[in-house]
């Protein structure tokens, strides 16, 4: 997995990373403590894709969002289960990723249901070529899910 851990302008760790495009990065569930460094390295929202049940309470959305907003960031926690991933989820991370200003940090449990959500979200807006080179850039070559883009795209 291509995972890039990057430090902001005061020097402080980030959380490792994988950038699907220049306004969108996917990652594992970040500390509480690294969501000022987020803000402070240029990140102005944080999209929570783990949902509740995986994590202890302090580690929840309320939590996070609680910490991020203090940051200064802006927030939305759409939970991904593994699968599967519906319309609704899809289409709420298409509706935050275009309401929150960017760029976005988006976690879940590894990254990898950020960036399988992203990549529907981005189908007809972005072309299915960038889309899944995205994916295999960031290490998540799925080669299974250009048939839901494209689908999803003919339906946009």
């Amino acid at each position: 997995m291509a995972e890039y851990m990057n430090r902001n302008a005061a020097g402080q760790d980030l959380p490792p990373m994988m950038w699907l495009d220049k306004d969108f990065a996917a990652a594992p569930q970040p500390g509480i403590e690294y969501l000022e460094a987020l803000a402070q390295a240029g990140f102005r929202s944080v999209i929570c894709n783990r949902p509740d049940e995986e994590v202890a309470t302090d580690e929840g959305a309320a939590a996070m969002e609680a910490a991020a907003r203090a940051a200064g960031l802006g927030f939305a926690a759409i939970p991904v289960h593994h699968a599967p991933i519906t319309p609704a989820m899809i289409e709420a991370q298409a509706r935050a990723m275009a309401m929150l200003p960017g760029p976005v940090f988006a976690y879940c449990r590894a990254g990898f249901r950020s960036s399988v959500i992203w990549a529907l979200a981005q189908a007809g807006r972005q072309p299915t070529e960038d889309i899944m080179a995205a994916l295999d850039r960031a290490g998540f070559a799925m080669p299974g899910l250009r048939e839901q883009i494209e689908e999803l795209a003919r339906g946009r």
